[in-house]
């Protein structure tokens, strides 16, 4: 059976691109200091072809995982491309990571290779004795290289012979971390058909042509940036647009200056805009497009298309479908608060506890066609148990629950799973937990999700302590640091003689959830 995709890869994609606009400039890229560069799509694809030499001339190798821990910055696609050309496997890492976290991603995907900057060198450096097979690490973006670290400029300019492989559509080409029900994240399994899907259902889904200059603040470590910004630009055959990171203050003058006429925000990034003084110059700029994905109030997505004069396309996706399921029509009714109608080549339905269909207008949970490996996740990396509970007979659960109406439009109801949503940032409640519990005064801790204003939901945690011992808020949260990136550290913490439990011992979230929300 053949697809639309094919058997080619993403640097086929980008060899097509460097035929076609060889010339034209495919990166623009701004840092926090407000100096950048620009790469044409041949130069970029030359830096590529360097970076996967170099990468081979340290031992890299088809199949190994390598971690990408950077800012957004050129290096960092210049490594995924060069990685995906040797038929190695990007593992993009959260730059606001812990050591423990860290920990768990070296581990977990048995990492040989980190590609990382100045500023987390030392927490590498520390845990590289832990792990045997992380055999070398890559230094980025300048710095002073110590010991046995590589410098990655200098591997762009190394004179080694690529080996032959063959790489398929089907290999993987990135395994990314994604906070789940479980107390550590999974790694999705990626492939290249699937890095190609993602970029031909965003050039339909928000209509992207060669013209288009797409702007993007959101972390390269995410699937919403890959797909809907970098590889929908480059299917597209556009100009990519990449800020170091997202300041409010800033943002706006940046979409005018750098001509943009696509980008895409979270709910946090939204609401900080509308914060900043209003200015007479917020409605002028060349958007065409803005992607945004759920979670605003009806007022807030009013005020915002008012005040800067774009229109919201609004959206649902995930890691695991690379990264839409569904988007609102660009051209035909929106219907807000829908989510849209399916993605490219997707469908949806939603079904109750047994998987039978529900009629129009009951909620139940959302799942969505797809081909493992083609338009949906491999699975779950050494998580066989978890990849039969996502994919079961060609569906994906998303573990999402929502509605259709009658016309087909999906609307978004709440998470299944025990997932926080924080200002883009997926938490899992059940790995928050598992750190509270490892303090001696701790006894038993819940957490759930409360809404926030800015932030979509803060971090609530309910805390049981040893008999005899007493904790401050600041307590749990300076023990929390040390574990957890600062987007998943609780925000809020009540303390509680005992957790509310089921007959069978089981803490009854739904409970905390109504007490949370009237605190």
């Amino acid at each position: 059976m053949i697809d639309s995709l094919g058997n080619r890869t993403l640097n086929d994609l980008l060899a097509e691109r460097v035929e076609l606009h060889g010339d034209k400039t495919w990166l623009v890229f701004e840092d926090r200091q407000g100096t950048g560069c620009e790469l044409s799509y041949r130069q970029f694809s030359d830096k590529v072809a360097g970076a996967a030499r170099g990468f081979a001339s340290v031992g890299i190798k088809q199949g190994d995982a390598v971690v990408v821990h950077l800012r957004n910055c050129p290096e960092f696609l210049i490594a995924w491309f060069a990685l995906a050309a040797i038929g190695a496997v990007m593992v993009p890492s959260n730059t606001a990571n812990t050591a423990p976290e860290l920990n768990h991603v070296i581990g977990h995907s048995e990492a040989v290779a980190v590609v990382t900057e100045s500023d987390y060198l030392d927490i590498f450096l520390e845990l590289q004795p832990e792990h045997p097979h992380l055999g070398t690490l890559i230094l980025a973006r300048g710095g002073e290289t110590r010991g046995k670290v590589k410098d990655f400029a200098a591997l762009m300019v190394a004179s080694a012979e690529l080996p032959e492989i063959t790489v398929r559509s089907e290999d993987l080409q990135e395994m990314i971390f994604t906070s789940g029900t479980t107390a550590k994240p999974k790694a999705v399994m990626l492939t290249h058909a699937n890095a190609l899907h993602g970029g031909e259902e965003t050039v339909k889904g928000v209509a992207l042509d060669s013209s288009d200059r797409c702007l993007t603040a959101l972390p390269l470590f995410h699937c919403n940036a890959q797909a809907l910004s970098v590889l929908g630009a480059l299917t597209a055959g556009a100009t990519l647009i990449l800020l170091e990171e997202f300041r409010a203050s800033r943002y706006w003058e940046q979409v005018r200056q750098h001509r943009a006429t696509y980008t895409s925000l979270v709910a946090m990034q939204l609401r900080t805009l509308l914060a900043q003084p209003p200015a007479e110059t917020d409605g002028n700029h060349q958007l065409r497009r803005l992607f945004y994905a759920i979670n605003v109030t009806d007022e807030e997505k009013e005020a915002f298309e008012r005040r800067y004069a774009v229109k919201l396309i609004n959206g649902y996706g995930m890691s695991e479908l690379m990264i839409l399921a569904s988007i609102v029509p660009v051209f035909g009714r929106q219907k807000w608060p829908s989510i849209g109608l399916p993605a490219l080549d997707r469908t949806i339905r939603i079904v109750d506890e047994n998987g039978d269909d529900v009629p129009a207008g009951a909620v139940g949970e959302i799942i969505v066609s797809g081909m493992p490996g083609r338009t949906v996740m491999k699975g779950y990396f050494k998580d066989p148990a978890a990849t039969s509970h996502a994919l079961r007979d060609g569906w994906l659960h998303t573990g999402d629950n929502g509605y259709l109406d009658e016309e087909g439009y999906l609307y978004f109801f709440d998470r299944k799973k025990d997932v926080i949503k924080r200002a883009g940032e997926n938490v899992s409640a059940s790995e928050v937990e598992a750190v509270l519990v490892q303090h001696p005064a701790i006894a038993e801790a819940a957490v759930i999700g409360v809404p926030d204003p800015v932030r979509d939901e803060a971090v609530k945690a309910f805390v049981v302590c040893r008999d005899g011992e007493q904790l401050a808020d600041e307590d749990i949260r300076a023990f929390c640091k040390t574990k957890l990136a600062p987007f998943k550290i609780p925000t809020e913490v009540e303390f509680l003689a005992e957790l509310p439990k089921t007959s069978i011992g089981k803490i009854e979230k739904k409970l905390l959830r109504c007490e949370g929300r009237k605190a």
